[in-house]
């Protein structure tokens, strides 16, 4: 199984690429195994479809890697804490843990409209299994967001 740090190393880049096409500054990657089934960044602006965020964009491509709607024991690797509506669809994707770097707040505090509810709250209230685990490469992952905002786009929604 690919290392956590690697794993997320691999959606830093994704999410850069996507900075480069002038997508907002989330990536993630998901690994089951030794298998990465996905590595996405978030399309909304590209699709113009409010829910293409990088972990949905990834649960859609790994759920058809897998041939499963369930990603039981998948690693997921996501630049920034989930947002209420990602971290329901982890849950009911079953993923077995999640590393995230930079926060909800970070995304906020760089312009996105984010609803401040934490990812762990949301685990927790709605008794998921899912096992959250912040800060990986939380410093990389805050630095996506100055590299957006000093892009041509920094659309933020």
């Amino acid at each position: 199984m690919p290392e956590p740090a690697e794993l997320m190393s691999m959606a830093i880049e994704k999410c850069r690429a996507g900075i480069a096409d002038g997508q907002s500054p989330f990536g993630c990657a998901i690994a089951i195994g030794d298998d990465v089934l996905a590595v996405c960044h978030n399309t909304v602006l590209l699709t113009t479809d409010i829910t293409a965020h990088a972990e949905v964009n990834a649960i859609r491509e790994a759920c058809r890697a897998a041939g499963d709607i369930f990603l039981e024991s998948a690693v997921v690797a996501t630049t920034c804490e989930p947002c209420p509506m990602c971290m329901a669809a982890l849950h009911w994707a079953r993923v077995g843990r999640v590393y995230y770097g930079a926060t909800i707040k970070d995304a906020a505090e760089a312009g996105f409209n984010e609803l401040a509810i934490a990812a762990d709250d949301i685990v927790r209230d709605g008794q998921s299994e899912v096992q959250l685990v912040p800060g990986l490469l939380a410093n990389e992952c805050r630095s996506l967001f100055s590299e957006w905002n000093s892009g041509p786009s920094g659309r933020t929604y």
